[in-house]
């Protein structure tokens, strides 16, 4: 990492929530290649095991959060083991080797990457907790949104709450549009004025500046296009159920009868005509240098460029506003906005938050430790600067980011309260084998011709028949 001598430095959605999951909980193990029964601390004795993707850092912090749980239960002993891991899909390959060696954790920091897979496979529902808990647990959902909700559930049932979330909104360079002579994008600037945005920056800059810079990922890269240009790669659907939720909790929301049993994505969508112009329009960014052929990954030394003024605008949430700060970035120096509009301004999200193994030895132990890290006592210990956005709107303040910016923070909430279709990461359980179908296909679709753009995106629909036929 950095601070203000512009050393370039990594920081995506993914390690944000590495860092979140590592926040949380307490006293942490090494990593190791290979997982043992051995490996895992609390195994063997009646301590509740904890998971999450992560390092040995920040310990202090950690342990505060264990101690505030140690007040509230004494008689549970919680031990938590880091798992160092590429990205969720690598940290979910190894908690499956751990489930297949019989020394599965009792509770997994799980993002919506991983959500269905583990709702599918190996979580244990929430809904008798919720229908036991549901006085305590009122005015934890009257302060989280309804649409972070419901991308934890799945055929009806709860398996996670959340405890943060990033949307893909448009962050820019305040230096770079002011040198084009441009000012503030409006709340519901659309695609064709976004093209303009990236031209008048690219004429103002100089040559090595980047007008649009994204990745190859779920997360941030073609798929805001896609869900604002009303369409997916998959064909989503929604199950029926949830309604003992949803009328328990958020009765009298407006948006209730946008509410369902969970999403699903259960065929490919490749070779919708809006999939195409989607891809045909980021192509053309593309073609004229207005944006960059996307990188895999989360993207090596972003906040680094965007800092130093050589990136325009990109894609990302609310976890980067700590890393711009620490990158030496003022309030001044950047800001936020909306995902532009097309024929929708839905937007892209992804949430995290714990899940109770079907294996788990004690439950009951496992739901105290999930209901206790949705508390705001446990959140405030947990974000006390703006490295993601809290699951709780109330968090979400002028405090939070005083001293940071964006000036415009409201515009992370109000993603929500404005666009209450923003919907969740397509992640079904085979979202591995999804991702990879993706991902093969995007550089390929966008860094040629229109023939090339086509076959690309049957190649998309092939891989995604074959991802989607697969067991998780």
């Amino acid at each position: 990492m950095s601070g203000t001598n512009g050393a370039l430095r990594q920081f995506t959605r993914r390690s944000a929530l590495t860092a979140l999951g590592a926040g949380i909980v307490g006293v942490t193990a090494a990593s190791w290649p290979r997982l043992t029964g051995a490996d895992i601390p609390g195994r063997g004795d009646n301590s509740l095991s904890i998971a999450i993707m992560g390092t040995a850092a920040d310990a202090a912090a950690r342990q505060k959060v264990i101690d505030a749980f140690a007040k509230v239960h004494p008689e549970i002993k919680v031990k938590v083991q880091a798992i160092q891991a590429v990205d969720w899909k690598d940290f979910f390959t190894k908690i499956l080797t751990m489930v297949a060696a019989g020394t599965p954790p009792d509770v997994v920091y799980v993002a919506t990457e991983g959500a269905q897979l583990f709702a599918e496979k190996l979580a244990h529902p929430l809904d008798e907790y919720l229908r036991r808990d549901a006085d305590h647990m009122k005015e934890y959902f009257e302060d989280v949104h309804p649409s972070l909700v419901e991308a934890f559930m799945y055929k009806g049932s709860l398996f996670q709450l959340p405890i943060d979330w990033n949307a893909a909104n448009m962050y820019y360079n305040a230096t770079a549009l002011t040198k084009a002579g441009l000012e503030r994008p409006s709340d519901n600037w659309t695609h064709t004025d976004f093209r303009s945005t990236l031209a008048a920056m690219k004429k103002a800059n100089p040559k090595d500046f980047t007008p649009y810079y994204w990745t190859n990922r779920l997360f941030g890269g073609v798929v805001p296009w896609l869900y604002a240009n009303d369409t997916s790669f998959l064909k989503e659907t929604k199950s029926p159920g949830g309604e003992w939720l949803w009328d328990g909790f958020y009765a009298n929301d407006p948006s209730r009868s946008l509410r369902s049993g969970g999403y699903q994505w259960l065929e490919p969508n490749a070779d919708d005509p809006r999939v195409f112009e989607s891809f045909d329009y980021l192509r053309g960014l593309v073609k004229d240098g207005l944006g960059v052929r996307p990188e895999e990954g989360g993207g090596s030394a972003l906040i680094g460029l965007f800092a130093s003024n050589r990136i325009g605008t990109t894609p990302a949430g609310g976890y980067w506003v700590q890393g711009l700060h620490e990158a030496g970035m003022t309030e001044n120096d950047f800001d936020v906005q909306f995902f532009p509009k097309w024929r929708t301004q839905r937007h892209q999200f992804g949430t995290a938050g714990y899940a109770i193994m079907k294996t788990a030895k004690d439950k009951d132990a496992a739901w105290e430790w999930v209901k206790f890290s949705s508390s705001r006592e446990a959140m405030q210990i947990v974000f006390p600067t703006p490295n993601t956005t809290p699951a709780r709107r109330s968090m979400v303040n002028e405090q939070l980011y005083a001293g940071t910016g964006p000036r415009n923070w409201k515009v992370f909430y109000d993603t929500l309260d404005k666009f209450p279709t923003t919907g969740p990461i397509p992640a079904p359980p085979q979202q591995a084998a999804v991702e990879t179908a993706l991902m093969k296909n995007v550089s390929l679709a966008v860094s040629g011709d229109e023939r090339q753009l086509k076959d690309a995106l049957t190649s998309m629909q092939r891989d995604l028949e074959i991802a989607l036929r697969r067991q998780p």
